[in-house]
């Protein structure tokens, strides 16, 4: 195998191939990438540890073909330190070599015949637009648990009914619903996939900025699969196993008070305040009309308030919340203006945006934050 290609090139392809390599292997083969040279000018990078697959195809000038497995991090960190000029892959015999410039790095191969074989990519179920499937991930995977004893809850429910796809997201203590449009190749699919939070995530950050994303699923045929394609990389995932909680009944079917507020405003005033609050130590908000005050800290200890302008609809009342909780919410509104909708000042509040004061608001995205009880 012999191939020449632009460093920056190498370097994009290599660390992006190798991002879910795992960090304790089960098998040392699994931490490799996989390269494999074509004469018609292709390399194709993958990595796969039996759950996640990454392959990525960049063009090369090969004068040999051929197929070496080699330590991804480390050809992920040579490939990014290499002096901006054309790079040379070159096996010889049990060894890689990467010159570049001056630069010249050895690598010992791994044997690819132990590498286990890639999964087929399940045919296109639709494509939707790169930015908008990075910003909805975004939105509804901060409220995905991080508790791997709880697998079902580190995943985002995925909801797809013809164009519209929902996301759904909870960690027990909060949850995120954000719907969004999509273009699916058959107008009247119905399916429902459970995919992991961090998979979704690190798909859609990685290829939403290539335009027009396109996305496979495989339900109820073997494996459940999904899948992710754009500017010629793709990458697999197998789906969570289980049956996910019913959590769209959590949203309020009315709610007879509810606060408008600045986002950006109670932003900014929940973390300066929460700068006294102690590790999980609520912060308050209490809403009456014009206002809304912030504080936290009680007794001897170092505390806090603010007040902030707020339009009230319906009685004062006050809420407690986990501060960085509220601020995730808040953040993944985009909105100028979020509004706070009450039942009652223990029940989950819902959080949904609007661009003006007195406008409507958007559902599109709606977060509900489950309260903290506080002495009053």
């Amino acid at each position: 195998m012999r191939f020449r290609v632009d460093r920056d090139v190498l370097a994009d392809a290599v660390t992006w191939t190798a991002r879910s390599l795992p960090t304790r292997p089960p098998v040392p083969v699994l931490a490799g990438v996989r390269l494999e040279a074509d004469t018609t000018g292709t390399v194709q990078l993958s990595s796969f540890d039996y759950e996640v697959s990454a392959r990525s195809q960049i063009p090369a000038d090969v004068s040999e073909a051929g197929t070496v497995l080699v330590s991804g991090r480390l050809l992920a960190e040579i490939s990014r330190a290499l002096p901006d000029k054309p790079v040379d892959v070159v096996l010889d015999g049990t060894k890689v070599v990467v010159t570049c410039g001056a630069s010249r790095f050895t690598l010992l191969t791994m044997p690819v015949e132990d590498y286990p074989n890639l999964p087929v990519m399940p045919p296109t179920t639709g494509t939707v637009d790169g930015d908008e499937l990075t910003h909805a991930v975004a939105q509804v995977s901060v409220a995905a648990s991080r508790d791997d004893t709880l697998p079902l809850l580190t995943g985002v429910r995925v909801e797809i009914e013809g164009e519209k796809v929902t996301l759904l997201a909870t960690d027990r203590y909060r949850l995120a619903l954000r719907e969004l449009t999509w273009k699916p190749s058959s107008p009247d699919i119905s399916t429902v996939a459970l995919v992991r939070a961090r998979t979704l995530s690190d798909a859609a950050k990685s290829l939403g900025s290539a335009g027009s994303v396109t996305v496979a699923l495989s339900t109820g045929s073997g494996v459940d699969m999904i899948g992710f394609e754009a500017a010629g990389r793709q990458t697999t995932s197998l789906l969570v196993d289980g049956d996910y909680p019913a959590v769209r009944r959590l949203f309020p079917d009315e709610t007879p008070i509810h606060a408008v507020v600045s986002t950006h405003a109670l932003a900014d005033a929940a973390k300066r305040v929460s700068l006294v609050a102690e590790r999980n130590t609520p912060i308050r908000l209490s809403f009456s009309e014009g206002q809304v005050v912030l504080d936290a800290g009680q007794g001897d200890d170092a505390q806090a308030s603010e007040a902030l302008e707020a339009t009230l609809v319906g009685d004062d009342i006050s809420v407690a919340f986990n501060p960085q909780f509220l601020l995730d919410g808040l953040g993944a509104l985009s909105t100028t203006f979020v509004r706070l909708s009450f039942t009652h000042p223990n029940k989950p509040v819902e959080f949904t945006g609007q661009e003006s004061l007195e406008g409507e608001d958007n559902p599109e995205y709606r977060y509900l934050l489950v309260p903290i009880r506080f002495a009053s």
